[in-house]
């Protein structure tokens, strides 16, 4: 059985006003990225982003690439780079199960751009016998990756 973070009805007490919250868990292949309590959460859905707060009906969807941004409170939000997987949601908790995810600031820019460029050299390249679903996927991710880095920068992040 699933004990939530807070019982229905309870949440941070921030100052003066009581914030409902829901537990996300953000994991990748590799590793856990992040654990925590969040007042909302944002994903690039399969029909488009979608926001999740507390007591969200359930509900499980296919996740593309792009950014998750998970809202800690007013003053304080965490962005990462998914390159797609699933997303579940349950009343008090939020799964993010990615291929790769990682955190918006530990994107390597100059390694994104590379790749991003060897991506279009090969889809420009119609002698070479490359597999061209493959270098557009890479190419995508990479665009993604820096969508997501642009928006961390916009934010002051």
């Amino acid at each position: 059985m699933f004990l939530p973070a807070y019982p229905q009805g309870e949440g941070i007490e921030t100052g003066k006003k009581m914030t409902m919250t829901i537990h996300v868990d953000i994991v990748s292949a590799e590793r856990e990225i992040f654990s925590g309590l969040a007042e909302m959460v944002f994903a690039p859905a399969e029909l488009g982003e979608v926001g999740i707060s507390p007591r969200h009906a359930p509900l499980i969807t296919k996740l593309n690439p792009g950014e998750v941004r998970v809202k800690v409170n007013d003053n304080e939000s965490y962005p990462f780079y998914i390159s797609g997987g699933l997303l579940e949601v349950q009343p008090h908790l939020v799964t993010i199960l990615a291929d790769t995810a990682v955190r918006a600031k530990d994107i390597d820019e100059a390694a994104v751009l590379d790749a991003k460029a060897k991506a279009e050299e090969a889809l420009a390249d119609k002698s070479s016998k490359i597999d061209y679903a493959t270098a557009q996927a890479q190419l995508e991710q990479a665009v993604m990756q820096l969508r997501t880095l642009d928006r961390l920068r916009k934010r002051g992040g």
